[in-house]
């Protein structure tokens, strides 16, 4: 039984071991290009050893200014997780604590709401913020992405608060505490793990995106998922300046999710009904 054990351990993770290099393939073929001189790339028969070189990354700088692209990338993503978890989190506790027998209801329709292609609403929105005098800026994608990631927010916290006994909020009540006061020094706190969880997601939903990015910002105020667009030309694709970009573009989200995984993990996984 014990042999049976190893080797069915062993076989699991050589497997999850060689189904993650095949997901990562195209990643770190694509990282790689970065330190590859330009014509060592596609060369033939495919070199897997090169001479490491950071020209691509010379040429990237050159062209594009990288920190004010990071910039914005970081503004946007912020900017929509604070609003997002500002409108998500007491939506949610409200909804959970809620003796409508409706609550429920309304907490599957927000999650309707991010189930929606969002570009169904880029084109209205585009309008909207051309009224307002946001387009262009970083206010009009900031919007736009809490408009998709509160309606996330408020279904994600409403199963915490629901799974989170009432009790301690009540004693809270009695104490003298106000419903305000429960809600900020009992009901956050133990779902801080939830909240972190929630502000993860959306930072990545903010930080990838392309689409409304693309329409909804100028030169000036554009994020770095959309400068990787300019690596594609009319006649080619310059996949060492692409490679180079693409560090900036992942290596910050990333270094967050690692630092973060702790409160990650508890938080996807605690309080889910």
């Amino acid at each position: 039984m014990a042999k049976v054990s190893v080797r069915r351990i062993v076989a699991e993770r050589t497997t999850v071991l060689i189904v993650t290099i095949l997901f990562l393939m195209p990643v770190l073929w694509l990282i790689s290009t970065a330190y590859k001189p330009s014509n060592q790339i596609f060369s033939v028969p495919p070199r897997l050893t090169f001479e490491p070189t950071l020209d691509q990354f010379r040429q990237a700088f050159a062209l594009f200014d990288v920190a004010s692209l990071v910039r914005s990338s970081l503004i946007i993503s912020v900017g929509a997780t604070l609003l997002s978890l500002l409108l998500g989190v007491p939506a949610g506790y409200a909804l959970a604590r809620s003796r409508s027998r409706f609550s429920a209801g309304f907490a599957y329709f927000f999650l309707a709401i991010r189930m929606i292609p969002a570009v169904a609403a880029l084109i209205p929105f585009y309008l909207l913020m051309r009224d307002v005098g946001l387009l262009g800026t970083w206010w009009a994608v900031i919007v736009f992405n809490t408009m998709l990631n509160c309606a996330f927010v408020t279904w994600m916290m409403f199963s915490y608060f629901k799974a989170l006994p009432p009790d301690m909020e009540e004693a809270a009540l009695t104490d003298g505490c106000t419903q305000m006061g429960s809600f900020l020094r009992v009901a956050v706190p133990a779902v801080r793990s939830g909240i972190i969880a929630c502000a993860l997601f959306c930072m990545m939903f903010s930080w990838n995106d392309f689409l409304h990015a693309m329409f909804l910002t100028t030169l000036d105020s554009k994020p770095i998922s959309v400068a990787l667009l300019t690596a594609y030309g009319t006649k080619d694709i310059t996949w060492g300046t692409l490679g180079a970009l693409a560090h900036f573009s992942t290596i910050p989200i990333v270094l967050m999710a690692l630092v973060m995984n702790r409160y990650f993990v508890q938080g996807a996984t605690n309080g889910v009904q």
